[in-house]
């Protein structure tokens, strides 16, 4: 028996003037001071200290523990190789899977490493967005960045290269095959890539044109890429484009703000008057449907096989086609969406965005189902894809913030005053009310409850049943032993 759990009954043995004490016996309960128990809803163990000041548990190979109330917590798993910590969540975490690793405060300081499929290391710091840097055993792939004044970036800000000096006054940057040079940003630019050429002196006037290139595929096989030709004249007055020259559907805009906008593709036609407060009128030959908007978002009218809707914000949307549907009133009191995509079939039911929720989740190839409710800050309920059930009683967190495992380890042990879990295969099930102060817990071969620090303790088996009151045996019976077989 361990240190701490002898010292809690030995203080609740005074307290109850309770002399004798059997040690040696399985009644693990004195919660919420100490409490010991199989996990419900997947195998192993998890043990408990002063309600939600301390847990930890063991899941197969997974072991985790936390403190709760110093929003402190650690999990890893050896055999995946897979590491989380968390301070103050989301003020500083660590997470490292394999070689790959990182270290956060508030998104904003971090450091970061790991290796590269080309058998090179990196290691990150960055202080966002003032300071980044890297080093790598790849000397190409150094990097240092001081914002405003000098720097080089990879791969970083939605760009795969990034040069400046005096930011805003010089820079220049890199997407795949395409170079913008920006003097300063964004008034003037110099653009530049594989058969493209254009320039601006923003907001009074830009050009861009593009011819036709091709890319190789996943097969090793030559795609077109239709080119374009854009510009505009005291954006964003005047603004026209021809996109997909060279192939077989090339879309030309154009548009004069506020007086008409035009869309003109193959398949597709869009007209608005009065943009972006008038009337559109919209004919989709390929989705097959017609829309008139009068002003858009506001109100909008469409029906066709691709589309059928009727909005009039914020009163009412009504909105389907052969996959989707989105329907609203009073926004944003009610809201109802449902996906069909075999094999996924998707409802979800808000009211007042997370006031309410109520999500449904099925596989229609194999039937099974997901369903998630939640009315903050009252409860979250789950009924997972194996047929797992778990309750819990308040939930302030989760209903923004669904299926964050930082969440569930650090804060909900906090305020859940209930918990209730059930697992249909194995046929557990599990009950606990103020961490433990009551807990209950049924299977097939068991049955144990405890109350009131586990003044007040059951157990019953197949061996029979046994009660204590204060720790103190009070009685029980065993269960008859099957009767011997009478003599030939």
């Amino acid at each position: 028996m361990s240190i701490t759990k002898y010292l809690m009954i030995c203080l609740l043995g005074m307290g109850c003037g309770v002399a004798q004490i059997a040690f040696s016996q399985d009644w693990d309960h004195a919660g919420f001071l100490y409490d010991e128990f199989s996990l419900t809803l997947e195998p192993g163990h998890r043990t408990e200290i002063l309600g939600p000041l301390f847990y930890s548990d063991q899941k197969e190979s997974q072991h985790q523990w936390a403190l709760p109330p110093l929003l402190v917590s650690h999990a890893e798993d050896p055999v995946i190789d897979d590491e989380e910590f968390d301070f103050a969540y989301p003020v500083l975490t660590y997470d490292r899977f394999g070689a790959e690793y990182r270290w956060q405060i508030f998104q904003v300081f971090s450091f970061a490493g790991g290796a590269n499929p080309d058998d090179s290391s990196t290691r990150r710091f960055t202080l966002f967005p003032i300071y980044f840097q890297q080093r790598s055993t790849d000397s190409k792939q150094d990097y240092t960045a001081l914002v405003p004044f000098y720097g080089h970036l990879n791969h970083r800000l939605f760009r795969d290269d990034i040069d400046f000096v005096c930011f805003p006054f010089y820079s220049k940057t890199r997407k795949k095959d395409v170079w913008t040079c920006n003097m300063p940003y964004p008034f003037f630019h110099l653009r530049y890539g594989d058969n493209l050429r254009g320039w601006q002196i923003w907001p009074f006037y830009g050009r861009e044109r593009k011819g036709l290139t091709t890319i190789t595929n996943t097969f090793g096989e030559l795609k077109p890429v239709g080119g374009h030709d854009n510009r505009f004249v005291v954006w964003p007055f005047f603004v026209e484009s021809t996109n997909g020259i060279g192939t077989d559907d090339v879309v030309r805009q154009k548009g004069l703000i506020p007086f008409y906008s035009l869309y003109r593709s193959k398949l597709r036609e869009s007209t608005s008057y009065g943009w972006p407060i008038g009337v559109t009128r919209t004919v989709d030959d390929e989705k097959k449907y017609r829309e008139l908007d009068a002003p858009w978002p506001v109100v909008e009218f469409a029906h066709g096989e691709g589309k059928t809707e009727q909005r009039v914000w914020p009163f009412y949307s009504v909105a389907h086609n052969q996959t989707l549907t989105d329907n609203w009133f009073c926004w944003p009191v009610y809201k109802y969406n449902h996906v069909t995509s075999a094999p996924l079939d998707r409802e979800r039911t808000r009211i007042f965005f997370f006031l309410f929720s109520d999500v449904k989740t099925k596989n229609t190839a194999d039937g099974r189902a997901f369903h998630r409710d939640d009315l903050w800050p009252l409860f979250t309920h789950r009924h997972e894809f194996n047929g797992n059930e778990r309750l819990q009683v308040l939930a302030i967190l989760e209903p923004f913030f669904p299926n964050n495992k930082s969440i569930e380890r650090d804060y909900s042990p906090l305020y859940s005053l209930w918990r209730a879990e059930k697992n249909p295969k194995s046929g557990a099930a599990s009950q606990s009310l103020l961490w433990n102060l009551y807990r209950r817990e049924t299977a097939p071969q068991h049955k144990k409850i405890s109350l009131l620090f586990g003044l007040f303790q059951y157990q019953s088996s197949g061996e029979g049943s046994r009660w204590r009151v204060c720790y103190i045996p009070v009685g029980g019976k065993k269960s008859a032993a099957p009767k011997s077989p009478p003599r030939q």
